[in-house]
């Protein structure tokens, strides 16, 4: 072989090699833990364009909650008839309209709200709800929580430390998705809280620290993630316009920071936590 047509050869090899490196892989599914449908008075996107959005980046699976509950009701609905291949498992959120994140737990009409979106007979939990501090210790919320001991109900809440602990305290049995993971608790407090109670699951949307400025998973967290890979959801939280027109950077910042972790450990928190939590449930 003459040097013209051996660099001829070596130059289709190297672009034969480039072609199949750059061979895009699947999309890593994702179970997003914490999605918002909200209905007020419309939502931002009609439903067929978010089962599009969903399908699109390979999200296989929602904890679906809006505000009211009409919009988790048309995605569970989607499910069972026209969007066979998502998974969604709803929620009953106790709020009618934005105001009530700041009443809820002293408002009588929440006891009902509840009770009835229960007897629908498909919801798997309650939440997302905000509380901060004491605002736990309110009766409505120590009725809340034993409504979801009786009826095996997983509580969705966006709560600092002291609520999360308080929340605890009216049952220890209680089935936490600990919203946020508490935007900002330190790892090793986030640690003490998955040793002490194991009904406590943490879902990352918005939790601060994970990564440091160049996308890499800080010692601290990739150390967690590790320990203990079955207590860990994401989410994206799309409770704003701005979440869904970005959701799909939103995913994929979640897929950066999973790659750079042992496949099998990636997988736990990307779908299977989801699954194993809530499959045999919804199925």
């Amino acid at each position: 072989m003459n040097r013209f047509r051996l660099a001829a050869f070596l130059c289709a090899l190297s672009l034969f090699g480039s072609t199949h490196a750059e061979t895009p892989r699947p999309a890593l599914p994702l179970f997003d833990a914490h999605l918002h449908y909200n209905w007020e008075p419309a939502p931002h996107l009609p439903l067929d364009q978010v089962l599009a959005l969903l399908r699109a980046q390979n999200v296989t699976g929602i904890l679906a909650t809006s505000r009211p509950n009409d919009g988790t009701r048309a995605l569970y609905e989607a499910s069972r008839s026209t969007a066979r291949d998502l998974w969604v498992v709803p929620f009953i959120r106790p709020y009618r309209v934005r105001p009530d994140i700041q009443t809820w737990m002293s408002d009588p009409q929440t006891e009902q709200l509840i009770a009835t979106e229960f007897a629908r007979g498909y919801y798997r939990g309650i939440g997302e709800f905000h509380l901060s501090g004491q605002a736990a210790a309110a009766p409505q919320v120590k009725t809340t929580v034993a409504f979801a001991a009786k009826h095996d109900l997983y509580l969705h809440a966006h709560a600092d430390d002291e609520a999360l602990e308080i929340l605890f305290r009216h049952d220890p049995r209680a089935k936490i998705i600990w919203a946020h993971t508490g935007f900002s608790t330190a790892p090793e407090k986030v640690e003490a809280y998955l040793q002490r109670h194991p009904t406590l699951w943490c879902e990352l949307s918005y939790r601060y620290g994970i990564t440091d400025g160049s996308g890499r998973l800080t010692p601290e967290w990739k150390r967690l993630f590790e320990k203990y890979p079955d207590r860990f959801l994401v989410g994206s939280d799309t409770w704003i316009d701005e979440r869904w027109d970005s959701y799909a950077a939103i995913m994929g910042g979640y897929r950066q920071w999973l790659a750079q972790l042992p496949p099998a450990v990636a997988e736990q928190i990307a779908f299977r936590n989801g699954e194993r939590l809530f499959q045999k449930l919804t199925k």
